[in-house]
């Protein structure tokens, strides 16, 4: 099979467990696009969270794409064109943060490039370590966020939160609820998951999803992981996803991705 893209989750996929790109995934993924395949970047983050990875792995010298909070946004990475975008409403956003103080978890979502919670947790300083943005706290969530945005997350210990994603999950069935890390219950307009954006994305690139390399470690990865030609798992997987993958490779700090890499695309 020749395979005309490789799709890949950042945090604990492509990025070291220090959030860095390592020489030898950069190397085998710059001579991937030489080939002529598309590298996409498919994460939970934001936009502004991830634009510097893909100008680093000079996705816009190539003219390639990033799908962004899980798929909700699709954009190309030379002009930040905005190809797709789907929205919470602010009365969903608002049952949300109701719903998230019946069960006693943080709630953040992200205005003008800012994470917006009316609370401080451990979990929310992670959010900003990672993505880089300011943290707005606010005196009223409900009242600060007046217009729709892309998805919330809500915070809380991890054990607890497994709980929390089944209730919500029969709850609010009208929205996608996913795991991206064991602390962030991930919640957006239903339909939206990175499998969704990817099939928008490959049709309109004239791409089969079976020429689809797709990699990613956590919940959220799942449905882009199942879609693809080639589903693979970087070896720190979610335990209880580990046999959902057509294969296994590395983990994210030995290099996994240029293992994918360089068996089904550069050989």
């Amino acid at each position: 099979m020749q395979y005309k893209m490789i799709v890949l989750d950042m945090d604990d996929t492509l990025l070291t467990d220090d959030h860095k790109i390592s020489d030898l995934n950069k190397k085998v993924l710059l001579e991937a696009q030489a080939k002529g395949v598309y590298v996409v970047l498919a994460s939970g983050r934001p936009t502004i969270a991830m634009t510097s990875y893909a100008k680093e792995l000079e996705l816009d010298l190539n003219d390639s794409y990033m799908l962004s909070f899980n798929g909700a946004i699709i954009s190309r990475v030379k002009d930040d064109l905005v190809l797709f975008e789907q929205k919470l409403t602010v009365e969903q956003i608002h049952d949300l943060y109701d719903y998230s103080v019946k069960m006693n978890t943080h709630i953040i979502t992200y205005l003008d490039n800012e994470i917006i919670s009316e609370t401080d947790s451990e979990y929310i300083e992670i959010e900003k370590e990672i993505t880089g943005m300011v943290h707005r706290k606010v005196s009223s969530f409900k009242a600060y966020v007046d217009r729709p945005a892309v998805k919330c997350i809500l915070l809380q210990d991890p054990e607890y939160l497994k709980t929390v994603e089944k209730d919500l999950i029969d709850f609010m069935p009208h929205l996608s609820v996913s795991t991206s890390k064991p602390f962030f219950l991930e919640v957006a307009q239903l339909g939206i998951d990175k499998a969704a954006s990817l099939k928008l994305l490959a049709e309109k690139l004239g791409i089969h999803q079976s020429e689809i390399i797709a990699v990613g470690n956590a919940g959220n990865d799942l449905t882009m992981i199942e879609y693809a030609g080639l589903g693979v798992w970087v070896d720190n997987v979610t335990p209880e996803l580990r046999d959902k993958a057509d294969l296994i490779v590395s983990s994210n700090n030995n290099d996994g991705v240029a293992e994918v890499v360089q068996r089904f695309i550069l050989n």
